[in-house]
Order: structure tokens, then C-alpha cells, then sequence
């Protein structure tokens, strides 16, 4: 058995330390400690845990999956080699040590190309999405500059991609923010109607980290061809999880990252189509590594990652896709038994499974987090959790402040399990019980009160 094999279950149990293990029966779960046994038999005071004020009796369940995934086992092993033998720089020419890092760095590019279609000359590797988006929608609009000086996006992209859109309104570019209807989709009519002579970019999101709505992306990308426009999508919660062919969906710059499909943290990847040919300006200066477009070192170990969750992926995408929504089924079902006045964000239509954004009528989303300390979830995006303010998405669908407030998303993976998943249940249900029954809102809902009607004075 592979070192990794060995390790990483341990390592994902207990957060490095390395107690006896009778089986590693559960090498591939996140799990703390087994539901079933209560507190893990009156787990001892030295492996409770203290952090940031708040103390627990053990590492908690695992379900925030949009912000990270846990390297699989297998992609450990692939990468392993090229920390402690095959360490050379890929961009050697002189000697085996690079040679062999080159060869193992263009096998990784073409197994991400497969998984999404592409011919490998159009991947380019990054330090991450965030950074793929940047290249891609202030790349494209300051190379075509000249003629093209308007972009169109979504009111619920990723905070990267609107932020890159604020800094180009500053230098004299037109943005249009599309609204999303109450599903959290696109309006593809509205979408195209707000296509411009000078439009140079049109960026929407293939799945909401947020609310996992998949976006049609082959819609869009039809009118985009059609009206002669770019087409970028960020397609970080995508990858590996729905079927993605950028030809087919006429995409033609895409952002990637390796942490979301149970890869190493620290390498993403840009997709640009080559036929017709896109341009962008690079945004870092450099040795002019990866054709120009983002100079810097290649990290090997990272890239040779990346490829072998790339490469798992294309393999075991249907059986996580049908696994993980039967556990999606689960979570919600589990809760919905036992819980009135739970409202699902986005649409179930079209929506990733693994994604599960609920919102708990009467609860404070807060207090509800803070009760939760043995599941690991998240009140929206990783990258804005440390806001106070509700979540700008959920705003964006046209849901209420106070029920924006409320959402919890569940996160659910590849080594997600039946006992996670009850366990979570459980203590959600638990909790969001317990807040009630000391809301007076939720009592005088209780008793026909219109809550929205009461006029409230202030003192």
C-alpha cells in the first residue's frame, strides 16, 4: 500500500496526529469519529480541540465541499514522486531532471484537455481560478480595447470576476450586470439583448458556488457565437462534476481549479480557444513560461495533480453524480421530516446535487453556524464568509434579508457518507428546533401572525 494510502485517512481524521487504527475500512471518508458511538465513547480532554474561542470533542464532519475538497488518495500517490525524486524544473532543457518534469507536466495538460474537450495547446496552467479569471475577462478586454470596451456578466458571479469588472469601469469600460430570475438562472433573451456592437466579453458562471445552479451554457454560448462575441465561463464548481465540451458549448475561455476536484490547492488552469483564436494581454510580467499568457515556474507536483483528478474524474464522474445526489436526497428529506418553513436556494431543476443552499425560516444564520461546531459547513462563498451582510447571491435572487441570513449551504462529495449525512441531519434539525423554541417571531408565526405587517417601533 502507497504511503499516501496510509496516511491521508489518519491525517483527515485526526488533522495530522496518528493514533492506532484497527482498519482504514474508511480511508476514503472525512468523518471525525463514528456517529453511532456517542461523543466517540467520551472522547478524552486531550483530543478536544480548541480554536478561535471555540472547543469541540473532535475534528467535525466535512460537508463544505464548494470551498475545498480533500485530495484524493490517488492524486497524493501521483504527486509524490515529484517532491522527493523527480524534482526537476520543468523549463531545464539541459538535463533529465527537466525533461522528465516536461514530460509529466504536458500528460497532465492533455488529461485536463480531455476532460473538457479541448485540444491541449489550449490549456495554460495558473495558481488558481481567481487568477483565470482575471487573465481571462481584464486580459480580453485589454487587448480588443480599441473596439471593444463592454462587458456583460451576472449579478452572482464570483467576487474575482465582479471585482475584475469594477477595476476595468475604472479604466472607462462599460459593464452590464444582469439580474437573475428567483431560480438563480440567466435570462438567455434578456442576455442577449444586452449584446452591444462593442461588447467584448460575455462571463457567466457554469455553477453557483453558492447555490449550484447550472447555468445553459450551451444557450449562451450559441448566441455568443452568433453575435460575434467572447464567451468566458468560470467553471471551478463545474469540472469533474457535470459534463463540459467547450466546442459543443461554443466556450471559448474557461477558468479551472484543482482544489475542487479533490486535487492539490495552489494550481488551476485557463482554457483559450485556439480556432477562431482568442487573444488576451498577460497579466503577469515574467519568463514568458506557458506561451507568455502567465509566466512563473509551472509547479510540477501541483500540475501532475491536477491531471490525475482530472483523469479520476472523467472515470468516476456518473457514479459521483448518482451517488451524491441520492445523498443530497438524503440530507434534504432527513431534514424536511422534522423541520417546517425550510426553503431551498436555486433551482433543483438545474442544479449541481452536491450543492444544497437551505434557508431556516425564524433562525438566525449565525446562531445556527455556531451551533453546529461538529459539522463543518458555511453560510455562502469561502471567499466572503468574514461579511456580516447577507449573502449578495441570495440578494440577488430576490430573497428577503432575514432569509438570507438564515442559509446554510451542505456541501456533499466523493467521500461524503450514509452516516455523515444523518449525523448532519441530526444536528441541523436539532438546532434549528432549539433556536425556535426561543424565537417569539417563530411563535407568532405559529399563531397567524403576519410577521411582514407588524409595524415595529423603536425606543
Amino acid at each position: 500500500m502507497a504511503l499516501s494510502r496510509r496516511l491521508l485517512p489518519l491525517f483527515l481524521r485526526r488533522g495530522g496526529h496518528l493514533p492506532p487504527s484497527p482498519s482504514l475500512a474508511r480511508a476514503l471518508s472525512t468523518a471525525a469519529l463514528p456517529v453511532d458511538a456517542p461523543a466517540a465513547a467520551a472522547e478524552e480532554d486531550d483530543d478536544a480541540i480548541t480554536i478561535k474561542g471555540v472547543r469541540i470533542s473532535g475534528r467535525p464532519l466535512y460537508m463544505d465541499m464548494q470551498a475545498t475538497t480533500p485530495v484524493d488518495p490517488r492524486v497524493l500517490d501521483a504527486m509524490l514522486p515529484f517532491y522527493l525524486s523527480q524534482y526537476g524544473n520543468p523549463h531545464s532543457r539541459t538535463h533529465l531532471y527537466g525533461w522528465e518534469s516536461d514530460a509529466a507536466v504536458e500528460e497532465a495538460r492533455a488529461r485536463v484537455a480531455k476532460l473538457v474537450g479541448a485540444d491541449p495547446r489550449e490549456i495554460f496552467f495558473t495558481s488558481g481560478a481567481t487568477e483565470c479569471n482575471n487573465i481571462a475577462v481584464k486580459g480580453v478586454m485589454h487587448f480588443y480595447r480599441d473596439r471593444r470596451r463592454h462587458v456583460i456578466t451576472t449579478q452572482t458571479e464570483h467576487k474575482c470576476v465582479l471585482d475584475s469588472c469594477r477595476y476595468l469601469q475604472q479604466e472607462g469600460f462599460d459593464v452590464t450586470y444582469l439580474p437573475v430570475r428567483p431560480d438563480g438562472l440567466v435570462d438567455v433573451a434578456q442576455l442577449a439583448d444586452a449584446i452591444r456592437p462593442d461588447t467584448g466579453l460575455v462571463s457567466v458562471m457554469a455553477v453557483n458556488n453558492e447555490i449550484g445552479v447550472v447555468q445553459p451554457l450551451e444557450e449562451i454560448g450559441r448566441i455568443c457565437r452568433e453575435k460575434g462575441v467572447h464567451f468566458h465561463t468560470d467553471a471551478a464548481q463545474a469540472l469533474g462534476k457535470i459534463p463540459i465540451d467547450v466546442n459543443q458549448m461554443g466556450i471559448g475561455l474557461m477558468s479551472l481549479s484543482a482544489h475542487k476536484i479533490y486535487g492539490p490547492k495552489g494550481v488551476g488552469a485557463l482554457y483559450l480557444r485556439r480556432r477562431p483564436r482568442i487573444r488576451v494581454e498577460p497579466q503577469m510580467s515574467g519568463g514568458g513560461q506557458e506561451r507568455g499568457i502567465r509566466s512563473g515556474t509551472v509547479p510540477t507536483p501541483l500540475v501532475v495533480g491536477f491531471g490525475a483528478a482530472c483523469d479520476i474524474a472523467a472515470k468516476e464522474m456518473d457514479y459521483d453524480e448518482r451517488r451524491v445526489s441520492a445523498l443530497q436526497q438524503r440530507l434534504l428529506d432527513g431534514i424536511r421530516a422534522k423541520v417546517d418553513d425550510v426553503v431551498i436556494n436555486g433551482s433543483m431543476e438545474h442544479r449541481y446535487s452536491g450543492n444544497l443552499n437551505l434557508s431556516f425560516a425564524y433562525v438566525e444564520g449565525e446562531s445556527l453556524l455556531m451551533g453546529l461546531k461538529e459539522v463543518a459547513v458555511s453560510s455562502g462563498s469561502a471567499c466572503t464568509s468574514a461579511s456580516l451582510e447577507p449573502s449578495y447571491v441570495l440578494r440577488a435572487l430576490g430573497v428577503d434579508e432575514d432569509m438570507a441570513h438564515t442559509s446554510i449551504r451542505f456541501g456533499i462529495g466523493r467521500f461524503t457518507t450514509e452516516d455523515e449525512v444523518d449525523r448532519a441531519t441530526e444536528l441541523t434539525v436539532h438546532q434549528v428546533l432549539k433556536l425556535r423554541e426561543m424565537s417569539p417571531l417563530y411563535e407568532m408565526a405559529k399563531a397567524g401572525i403576519d410577521i411582514k405587517s407588524i409595524q415595529w417601533s423603536q425606543h
